[in-house]
């Protein structure tokens, strides 16, 4: 598909991002094909990226799908939150989290998150507790490995035991010295990185091209929530969504609407 240079779109200066999970797909589901003719439906107007705490990869399962390229797709692409990211298919400055917290203390973190989920007496234990990624860690109590129905089910028993959230008081108490900031996200697990490497991280790569406006959009916009910076951050428009559906309504009455 032939994509016009920002600077000749009708609102190259507005760049829209959104969150993956719940916003522009169901939790590590691949987008349906509305939401993603939407989405370039929007593009020919705006310049528009997504902002996603997981790693590439899984990204890509979820976006690049029936013959869709996400390095084509969107202007911009973030990972871990922009700790990897691409602008129009090129990748640009990258972190890593290893090397920051050092591997000392890398590992004192580890030992104590496995005795914690060991300890753990919840209905359902898969594989994959803790993921290691470039920027930051994911720590699921359940494990990644979980099925869809699974996943769901433990959200719910989380929603009334509070599995995620005493664990995260845990580790702020225990680690509270370490400059680490600790976000929940998805339905099964949360996000351990160092302070200010939150989603807000990905607003460095764009600071400079002079975007008059930048929307952000995503469903865990709530303090606590991994979509909660950049959705309160002064430089960005925040809209809390309910779900690809929401998105896709919004979307459309934003900038579809005459």
């Amino acid at each position: 598909m032939s994509v016009l240079p920002f600077n000749q779109r009708p609102k190259g200066d507005v760049l829209v991002l959104f969150d993956v999970d719940d916003t522009l797909t169901r939790p590590r589901l691949p987008a349906s094909q509305e939401m993603l003719d939407l989405l370039q439906e929007i593009r020919k107007q705006v310049v528009i990226g997504f902002v996603g705490g997981s790693n590439l990869v899984k990204q890509i399962e979820q976006l690049s799908v029936r013959g869709h390229d996400i390095f084509q797709d969107f202007d911009y692409c973030f990972a871990e939150n922009g700790l990897t990211a691409y602008k129009s298919g090129k990748e640009l400055a990258s972190q890593s989290f290893i090397g920051w917290i050092g591997e000392e203390k890398y590992k004192q973190m580890v030992k104590f998150i496995l005795h914690y989920i060991a300890d753990l007496d919840i209905p359902v234990k898969r594989g994959t507790f803790i993921e290691f990624r470039n920027g930051m860690i994911n720590v699921s109590p359940i494990g990644r490995n979980a099925s869809t129905k699974e996943r769901e089910e433990f959200e719910k028993y989380d929603n009334e035991h509070n599995i995620r959230r005493d664990f995260v008081a845990a580790l702020k108490e225990k680690f509270g010295d370490f400059g680490l900031t600790f976000s929940v996200g998805g339905m099964i697990s949360f996000d351990v990185f160092p302070t200010g490497w939150d989603k807000t991280y990905a607003l460095r790569h764009v600071e400079q091209e002079g975007f008059k406006e930048i929307h952000f959009f995503g469903d865990k916009t709530h303090k606590g929530g991994n979509d909660y910076e950049i959705y309160t951050d002064d430089r960005t428009i925040g809209h809390t969504v309910k779900g690809p559906e929401d998105t896709m309504q919004q979307l459309r009455e934003l900038f579809l609407k005459q």
